[in-house]
Parts: C-alpha cells; structure tokens; sequence
C-alpha cells in the first residue's frame, strides 16, 4: 500500500513536469530555428565577404577593360560552389551590366540600393529563400559599382527540419529519464520521510534526545521551521476561521479584542514619535528620522494605548498635561504619549554614553571601538528604573502588554517583572545581536541578560540574531536553553526567543495623496536644476557611520570612473539627517562625509551637475517619498543593519513598478528582499557595477523586480510583524492563566 501510494504521488510530480517539458521544447523550438537561421547567416556573410575578396581584383581590371565575355566567364565560374546562386554587378548609375543566368528575375538594382538602407539580407523569393549581400568594387568608371551575391538557403531549412527533430528527441528521452528517477528515488524514499515526519510532529527524534528512533538526518535541518510554522498556523487558526489573515489595522485591533480582551497596549522607546518644537513663536511638530518610529507608530494608531519616551523637543513641556501626557498624531489623536523628562547630565551617561558609546557599536561590529564607563553605567540602570516606574503608573491592570523596544532599554523587562509579575513583556531588539565573544566585551553582560530575560517573548529580526542570543546566554549565565523551541528558562522564568522581521505600514499612509511619479521627478530635477533626462540615484539615511554612506560615495566616484559616459548625466542625492551630534565620533564622520562629497564633485562635476548632492538635514516623510518616486535607484549600504526600512519604504513608494534597490548584504532586508541587487558594500567595484546595473537594467526587469518585492512587503508588513508578537503574547498568557487555574484546583 506504501509504496502504490509513493507512484502515485510520484505520478503528481511525474505529470507536470512531462508537461512542463513538452512545453518547454514547444518555446525552445522556435528559439533553435532562429537561431541556427542566424548562425547560417553570419557564416555565409564571412563566407560572402571572403569571395568578394578574391574577386574584386581580377573583376575590377576587367571592368575597367570592359571584357564583356571574361568577366561573364569569371562570374560563372565563382557560382560553381554548390551553396552561391548566383552573381551580378550593377554600375554606378543602378543598371545590372552583368549577371549569371541564374540570377533572379525578382532582384534589380533598385531593390539592391534599398537593401543597403537597411533592408534584410535574408529574402524570401519565388524559388526559396536567398541570402543576399553587396559589396562595392571600389573601382573608378565602369568600375565604381557593387558586385551582388546571391546565396541558396534552402540547406538551412533542411538543417533546421532535422535539429527540431532531435530537439523533440531529446526533450523526450530526458522526460523519461527524469521521471523514472523521481518515481524510483521517490519509492525508495517515502516512507522514511514519513516515518521521519511522524516521528518530528510527536516530539520524538531530535526533538527527544534519548529516543532511540531518530528522523533521516535529511529533515534535520527543517525542524525548527516546520516547529515555528506549525506555532503560526495554529495561532492564525485560533485567531480567525479563514487561516490567511489579511493584516491591516482593523485586524490588528480585532485580535486585542478576541485574544487580548481588548488590551491596552504600553510602547516603551527611548525615541518619541512625535517631537514639539519651538520656532519663534509657533510650535511645529516634527517625526523623527527614525526606522523605529516609522515602525512601531502606525501599530500604536491601531491598537490605541499609551507610549512612554524622552521628551526631547524644545516645547515638549509646554504641550503636555499636569500628568506629561499628550493626544497623538495632533491631526488625529489616536493614543497617549507620555513623556519622561531627562537632565543633560542623565542624557549623556544613558544615552550618548551607555547606550550609543558602548552598545551601539558593540553591537553593529562596525569598526568603532566601544567605550565604556562607570559613570555612564549608572546613569543607564537610572533611566531604565525611571521608565519602569513611568510602566507601572500607565498600566491600568497587573498584567499589561508592554512593548519595550531596542537597545536603550536591556535592564527594563527584568525592572518591570519585578513589580509586575503577571505583565506580557515583549521586547524587541531593534539593532543586531553579536557573537558571544564580542558581546563579552561588555563589563556588564550578565546584568544586561538577566534584564532581557524578564521578558516574556524576546524578539530579533533574523533567525541568525536569535542564534547569537543564544549562544551567548548559554555562554554567560546558568539557565536551561530548549534549542528547539527557542525557549530559556531562568529562575522559574520562562522567555519566547523568536525572530519578527520589521516592516513598514501596507498601504502607506501618503498612498493616493502624491502626483504621479512622471511629474514628482519632473519636480524634482527642477529643484536641483537638472536637465529632464538626467538619472537620479537617492540613499536616504541617519549620519551614522554604521549606515556605509562613504562606501556608497566611493562606488559611486568607482562607477564614475568606469563608465565615464555618465558624468554630467548622472547624480546620486543623498538625504543624512544628522543624529547623535553631541558625539565625537558622529562629528568627525560628518566631517568626513562632507569631505568626500566635495572631492568627488571636484572631479565629477559637469555643466553645474554634481556627481552628488548632500543633504544633511531632516526631511519630512512625505518629502523623502518624492525623493524615492523620482529616483531611477535606490542604494542601501549598511556595514551591519537589523533589517533597514529604508529599502521596504523605496519599494512601497514605487506604485509605478519602476525603480531599482542596491542593497547590502548585511542588511535583514537582504534576506527578504531577494529581487533587489545584493551587493558587499566593502567590494567598491561589485558595489559600483551594481549601481551601474541598476541605472541601465530594461523596463521589463525592474516591473517583475519591482513587482516581487512589493508583494513582500505588502503581505509581510508592520501590521503583520506587530500580529505575530500579539498572538504568541495572547498564547502565552493563555497558558499561564490555564497553569493558574490548574494550580488553585489541586
């Protein structure tokens, strides 16, 4: 019964791909004909050219002569070849003085000029095909004509009749074989992948260590996605009867009612989403250039709730309440904003120091020395205790659902479980995890592990990322690490390890509100004072030096040089909203930026156009959006990137399915986004012929590339990323609240 039930599913498979290649050799066929055709044409043009060679001396003496007989004696024994039909020569004036007896009566002179205008060679006449070639004799008088050679084609028709025959053979024989080894590996095959795939879904094999009945070591490497897809499926299905969920904010908030009872939610960054600042006499309200900010806003607008972070703005004070709370977006207040208030003093140790001196590079890998102090230590565990104690203010029960997000806040999830302990921490990692070595740099790596431990659901953007948290934890403290389902366990404290790769909001929220991409780039090159066919390429970053802007230049100064027909036609704009001025290390990158700008446009700069142009100052989304319509390409160079949005907003922006994205292979992004040109932004010259690709890649390539890449992000958008977290956060409290019960019964 196994093994009738392994040839019919082989049978499945067999089938279509029988199908496949009968269609297969029904495409090919046509391409073979074409091109032997053009293989036969071009040898029988050398072959023309070489006898127009031979003849040319001894013909033109003869003309010159005016031998009548001699020259039609030369012409008929040059058609003697089997393959040359037939030979003429037509004079200056168009006249045909001289031809073979089996020269076409359908060709004259005439039809000969207008094939040199740039009529085909290949002729179709009343006796077959012909190949028909002119070459001028380049004599004086009677010898300043073309001699016309006319060559039989129907040896290729023949030729071409058999190569279909054997193309037809062996798209047949290769069928056979092919479907006879799938059937016979199949047979052979399925029942240890059953055997294998029963024994994973029961726990048994590798998911039981001390099973004696282990799955082929073939499925080893499936385990954990097929586990976490399992997790997702089950969970999607819980949340809703059709299992494909269109995520959007409407879902968004149906899951808090039905899984979540209609929770608030608590956000927790240090970077608040919406920044009052005075300016004169007026207050404007500025977002920040900020990925985290792009991201976790629009789940807030959604989901409603409250989120806490530094008040920043020069006229944060004076627009909140007695209680440092504020309605947000000011257009239309969806959610509170509670701000937390820091002194200089508490902002350089936490954030300039702790967190930007000493994490942020730790972290990135970026060839930036981390720096850490004591000072700057104790200033962090502070402000993480400040926005603990703002947490349990704002919770409106003891068991909220706060989202701490990134790196300023490694402490709080323990300082929040500590006097919460009912509360759903999900904390996410917004930047890369590193190895267990590097990350040993720090003095305080076990205090820091053991914060990020009180976290219910712990969240990265890569599977990779995960590892890494991981293997340090397993490096650093004593818990017990379940690899398998991704899970530690500290102290009766159990911590969901998952990867949640970020995303931007599907549909953008300036959809239907801009021009239409031909007027925006119009607009555009006007502002900067470039002509209409001029090529744009944008990089729209924070100046950070783990953001490759220098190596972005240098690729294209690199690209310049190699392909010098596109200076003065070419320009790369590059948008760097400078961030963390107070740092040395940002100030003298900035310098740097600034100095390479003004050397390559030394070199670069044709009619007034510059090779690039720097724009180191904040940009409003919407403007940005424009930048990314009008750009023929987009460039994403980061040395190390949790994920980037850069490159999902580029792809969201560009509704007219146009466009290219070089983006780096360090970047999340990179692992999603696999149309885009992948490149090692430290290869100057890979990097460089990417741009330059990307500039010259046809319509059709960038529509199907373009058009891939927008299906990802539409479908795997914010909504869908912040889902996720909520439903394993729902499961988990489910869980818990179940144990509970359990527990008081007994």
């Amino acid at each position: 019964m196994v093994s009738f039930r392994s040839l019919r599913l082989s049978l499945r498979f067999v089938i279509p791909l029988v199908v496949a290649l009968a269609i297969l050799a029904y495409a090919v066929v046509p391409l073979v004909d074409k091109l032997t055709l053009r293989w036969f044409v071009r040898d029988i043009d050398i072959r023309s050219q070489l006898i127009a060679s031979t003849l040319h001396e001894p013909l033109v003496q003869l003309l010159e002569q005016g031998n009548r007989a001699k020259i039609n004696s030369l012409l008929l024994r040059a058609i003697q070849d089997e393959r040359l039909l037939a030979l003429g020569y037509c004079d200056a004036g168009g006249t045909l003085r001289y031809r073979t007896p089996t020269f076409p009566e359908s060709l004259s002179c005439s039809s000969v000029t207008a094939m040199e205008k740039g009529e085909s060679s290949l002729l179709y006449l009343p006796q077959g095909a012909v190949h028909v070639s002119i070459h001028a004799m380049g004599g004086e008088g009677a010898a300043s004509g073309s001699l016309i050679m006319v060559h039989d084609m129907s040896f290729v028709e023949r030729r071409s009749a058999d190569t279909r025959k054997y193309v037809i053979i062996l798209f047949g024989v290769l069928g056979i074989v092919v479907s006879l080894i799938t059937v016979f590996v199949a047979h052979l095959s399925w029942r240890g992948w059953m055997e294998g795939v029963r024994a994973m879904l029961r726990g048994e094999g590798i998911l039981r260590p001390f099973s004696q009945q282990a799955p082929p070591s073939e499925l080893q490497p499936l385990v954990g996605d097929l586990r976490a897809l399992l997790r997702t499926l089950d969970a999607e299905r819980r949340f809703a009867d059709d299992a494909t969920i269109t995520w959007c904010p409407e879902s968004l908030r149906t899951l808090l009612h039905k899984q979540l009872v209609g929770e608030r939610i608590l956000v927790v960054s240090n970077r608040e989403p919406y920044i009052h600042i005075k300016k004169g006499d007026t207050i404007e309200v500025n977002r920040p250039a900020s990925g985290l900010v792009t991201a976790v806003e629009p789940v807030m607008r959604a989901c409603s709730g409250t989120w806490i972070a530094h008040g920043s703005g020069s006229a944060d004070r004076e627009t909140v309440d007695t209680h440092d709370r504020v309605r947000v977006p000011p257009h239309k207040p969806e959610y509170n904003l509670r701000r937390i208030w820091l002194t200089k003093e508490e902002e350089e140790g936490y954030y300039y120091g702790f967190a930007n001196e000493g994490l942020w590079p730790l972290c990135h890998i970026a060839h930036v020395r981390p720096v850490f102090r004591n000072s700057d230590w104790e200033q962090y565990v502070k402000i993480n205790q400040r926005f603990a104690d703002a947490v349990v203010t704002e919770a409106d029960s003891d068991d909220p659902v706060v989202l701490v997000q990134d790196y300023h806040f490694a402490l709080l999830p323990g300082m929040i479980r500590k006097a919460l302990p009912k509360a759903t921490i999900i904390t996410f990692w917004h930047i890369p995890w590193p190895n267990p070595e590097s990350f040993g740099i720090c003095p305080w790596r076990e205090e820091l592990l053991k914060g990020m431990l009180g976290s219910t659901i712990l969240g990265f953007h890569t599977p990779y990322h995960c590892k890494n948290f991981l293997e340090t934890v397993d490096r650093y403290l004593e818990t017990r690490i379940e690899h398998e389902s991704s899970t530690i366990s500290r102290r009766g404290q159990l911590t969901m390890v998952e990867s949640y790769p970020i995303s931007i909001q599907w549909p953008p929220a300036w959809q239907g509100t801009l021009p239409p991409v031909a007027r925006i780039r119009e607009e555009i090159l006007r502002a900067h004072g470039l002509p209409e066919n001029h090529l744009l390429g944008v990089g729209v970053d924070r100046m950070d030096y783990t953001k490759g802007i220098p190596e972005r230049f240098a690729a294209v100064e690199r690209m310049l040089e190699l392909h010098p027909e596109l200076v003065g036609r070419f320009s790369f704009i590059q948008i760097a909203a400078p961030t963390r001025s107070a740092l040395e290390e940002y100030q003298s990158f900035e310098a740097r930026v600034h100095a390479i700008t003004d050397r390559i446009n030394g070199r670069f700069t044709r009619d007034g156009r510059p090779a690039i142009i720097l724009k180191a100052e904040h940009h409003e989304p919407e403007e940005v959006n424009r930048y990314y319509r009008a750009a023929n390409v987009c460039m994403v160079t980061s040395l190390h990137d949790g994920m980037n949005l850069v490159a999902k907003e580029y792809v969201a922006a560009r509704d007219d399915e146009r466009g290219a994205l070089v983006l780096s292979q360090f970047t999340g992004a990179a692992h999603e986004l696999h149309e885009a040109l992948i490149v090692n932004p430290y290869h100057v010259e890979q990097t460089a012929e990417a741009l330059h690709r990307a500039l010259t890649m046809p319509d059709y390539e960038q529509r199907e590339r373009m058009r891939s890449m927008r299906a990802l992000v539409r479908d795997f958008n914010v909504y869908r990323w912040a889902g996720r977290m909520l439903l394993d956060a729902a499961r988990v409290r489910q869980r818990e609240k179940l144990a509970a019960r359990i527990g008081q019964t007994s």
